[in-house]
């Protein structure tokens, strides 16, 4: 049986809002994002550039990662971005 993935997700936009998701396949997702296919907060703040992800393959995991990084102020995740990310690049490009 096939190992499957799960990612924990941060995305922006050029005045940086930030938003956390989760999916199970990261590349359709941020897809979806930068192309505004859900109506909602990210296709209205156009949010459409991935500055941080984290894997787990276990759904309760990233259930709980993505709500606690929901919870947190926003310095505490711009400091989780800038741990792996300090030029806030798009990690969806390349």
């Amino acid at each position: 049986m096939k190992q499957r993935n799960f990612y924990v997700y941060i995305m922006t936009n050029r005045s940086r809002t930030l938003y956390t998701g989760m999916t199970n396949n990261l590349e359709r997702r941020v897809y979806e994002h930068k192309n505004h296919m859900t109506p909602g907060f990210t296709s209205q703040y156009k949010i459409n550039q991935l500055i941080y992800y984290e894997t787990t393959n276990n759904v309760h995991v990233a259930i709980e990662r993505e709500k606690q990084i929901k919870g947190w102020r926003r310095e505490k995740k711009i400091a989780l971005i800038e741990s792996i990310n300090p030029q806030w690049r798009d990690l969806s490009e390349g």
